[in-house]
């Protein structure tokens, strides 16, 4: 706040009026009684209450003093004084707890307001406020009252009535007592699975209005009309487990003593008003789950109530969220524009994109999502853009969000020790037609890699480790020269059935997969194609290792009853011929990296291994037999490229 500026000023104001209510309301706690001056007191009795933009509104009559011993029933009502309109904020209700026929005494600083055209005056400042209890049966009633909610309607007022707007449909110049609804809790009948309370409250389409009215603690009674833009996972911290049966509405029941799931099903949804906002769901007993929640929610309408606002989050403090809001932005068809007329000509895509987005999640035991699912897609709904790999590199800017289908040809997890297992990288290389039809210029084979936020279900991990797969890579993230799937990233088999291509050549793979030969533009961390001739073998780092040759078990043990022999602990026989496998370091000189030295880990039972170790085997091991032989191609990842010395790590691969 500018210091000294009216921002700064109201701030004080506004917590010296906090203390002086505080300290007011302790005061008669402590003292355990009404203050005794009344001079100015203003005393009434309440006959209705309703709750209207989140302030109480209570419908009162005036008292004149009456006795001390006159409970609040018997009090006296002076019918020449008119009804009053009392003002209370949500925080002197709470504390309060008024019900019709209380008897409040409102000290002053009170203030009366006359409004025009209006018979009731309304009494606000109303913050110094006391209810009073005389009798013995008036405690006591108090006592039973209180553990019981209160039924209070609740008059939801649409901005177009605040407004005045002269193009109102008929519904919005019904009553106000249409749209009321009652404020209790809504509890779900488990004996009962039909019982939905959704089908009787209002239906609001905005869900600013509605956290704005309803407030930070939830809304139960009433609904927010949405379009479901996206459904994904994000890695379960804490959180409910949830259940679904059909086009029934989701049901949330808390987590107890239970491990937590490792996924939570969330929705980015988006209101009429273009706003839009995260709700997180239950957590999947399977990831499985994730690709059929996809292809029946997405692009569906649906109504949400029973929602907490867990938080309110800006761009600055999530990245990630607004990349993914901004790839869905500006609207493809016009929004409507609070305060306005909702006349066509002013609805306009012309907006800034959203600022901030409210992440919601459900009530413990409440239902909450509604999903009608039989609906067509909404005219709202963005299905992801599909674009071929070659167009999403030369794609400007970081932090754009883009969808593909590519080939995974090989997967690698990062070796970094200092980073924990379930946090490592893992590295996804992959292609499409759009590289491979290129002549040079842009990369073959390009890296998508994994982080550990992003849920993969087990479908996609058990096909990755199968073999080389097609793969949908929904809303991922590039930047930087780098493809990354974060949260709220979705990997899928099948492609959604709807999707735009935007002039993408999707066109699939036709022939052989090939890899960009080693040159002088390899990089670490990436997959490429060599050939060359063997100019040495790193002697100091072979190694050999006896395998089992029924099972390949590595880790053979000396049988105890023949030293001579070796014993396998997994098949539990004798090993009488063993596979003998190895690891060889070979240095080869490439003609296209004529100044380099060019390094090669080759393993067993791969191209180069096997054919050194046939020389070798042919020529009892000597070295001198291999140099000068010619190899290649060979596929390899590369580990490092320096250039002082010039020198290039390699470990030949084979591709899935």
């Amino acid at each position: 706040l500018c210091r000294g500026g009216l921002a700064e000023r109201l701030c004080r104001l506004q917590n010296r009026e906090r203390s002086a209510i505080s300290f007011w309301r302790h005061q008669c706690i402590s003292e355990d009684k009404i203050p005794s001056d009344k001079s100015g007191v203003l005393i009434v009795k309440i006959l209705e209450i309703f709750e209207e933009c989140t302030i109480q509104v209570a419908i009162c009559q005036q008292l004149e003093q009456s006795p001390a011993a006159l409970s609040p029933e018997d009090a006296v009502v002076n019918a020449e004084e008119p009804i009053l309109k009392v003002l209370f904020t949500r925080e002197t209700a709470a504390h309060l707890k008024g019900r019709p026929q209380d008897v409040i005494h409102i000290y002053p600083p009170w203030q009366k307001l006359l409004l025009q055209n209006a018979d009731v005056p309304v009494i606000m400042n109303t913050y110094f406020s006391q209810k009073v209890l005389i009798s013995e049966h008036s405690e006591a009633r108090e006592k039973t009252y209180g553990l019981t909610k209160m039924l209070i309607r609740k008059n939801i007022i649409s901005l177009a009535q605040t407004f005045r707007l002269d193009d109102l449909d008929d519904k919005l110049h019904q009553e106000s007592s249409d749209n009321q609804v009652p404020c209790a809790p809504q509890t779900l009948n488990n004996g009962d699975p039909k019982r939905c309370p959704l089908a009787l409250s209002a239906v609001n389409d905005s869900l600013l209005e509605m956290v704005e009215s309803q407030g930070a603690v939830g809304w139960r009674e009433v609904q927010v009309r949405v379009v479901i833009q996206r459904v994904y996972c994000l890695p379960a911290r804490e959180g409910h487990r949830s259940y679904t049966q059909g086009n029934k509405p989701l049901c949330a029941t808390p987590v107890a003593n239970s491990d937590p799931p490792n996924a939570r099903l969330c929705l980015l949804v988006q209101d009429a008003y273009g706003m839009f906002s995260e709700v997180q769901l239950q957590s999947l007993s399977s990831t499985d789950d994730i690709e059929q929640y996809c292809r029946r929610w997405e692009g569906k309408s649906c109504c949400l109530a029973g929602m907490k606002i867990l938080q309110r989050t800006t761009r600055g403090r999530a990245l990630g969220l607004f990349s993914l809001i901004d790839s869905l932005w500006p609207p493809v068809v016009p929004v409507k524009v609070p305060g306005q007329s909702q006349d066509s000509e002013m609805m306009t895509t012309n907006l800034p994109p959203p600022s901030f987005c409210y992440i919601l999640t459900v009530q413990s035991g409440e239902i909450h999502v509604e999903v009608d699912e039989e609906e067509q897609i909404s005219n709202l709904y963005q299905p992801p853009a599909v674009h071929g790999l070659k167009e999403i590199l030369r794609i400007d800017g970081c932090n754009k969000r883009c969808s593909f289908w590519a080939l995974v040809l090989y997967r690698r997890l990062q070796t970094k020790h200092s980073v924990p297992l379930d946090q490592r990288e893992t590295l996804l290389f992959v292609t499409d037609s759009t590289l491979q039809n290129v002549v040079h210029g842009i990369p073959k084979v390009v890296v998508a890699a994994l982080t550990a936020s992003c849920v993969l279900s087990m479908e996609i991990i058990e096909a990755l480790s199968a073999g080389s797969r097609l793969v949908f890579f929904k809303d991922a993230l590039w930047g930087n020269g780098r493809i990354i799937c974060v949260e709220r990233t979705v990997l899928l088999l099948q492609k959604p059935l709807l999707c735009s291509a935007a002039g993408a050549d999707l066109s699939e793979l036709t022939g052989p997969v090939r890899l960009d030969e080693l040159d002088s533009t390899t990089q670490a961390n990436s997959i490429c194609a060599l050939r060359g001739t063997v100019v040495g073998v790193n002697e100091s780092t072979a190694f050999s290792w006896p395998t089992c040759n029924r099972c390949g078990n590595g880790k053979l043990e000396l049988c105890p009853q023949d030293r001579e022999s070796l014993y396998c602990n997994q098949c539990s026989e004798v090993v009488t011929t063993p596979v003998l496998k190895m690891q060889l370091e070979v240095f080869l000189r490439c003609p296209s990296q004529p100044q380099s030295t060019v390094k090669v880990k080759v393993w067993h039972e791969i191209t180069l291994f096997v054919l050194l170790t046939m020389l070798l085997f042919l020529q009892t091991y000597e070295v001198q037999s291999v140099l000068g032989k010619e190899v290649g191609l060979l596929n390899c990842y590369v580990h490092s490229v320096t250039s002082h010395p010039n020198c290039a790590v390699l470990e030949e691969i084979v591709l899935l």
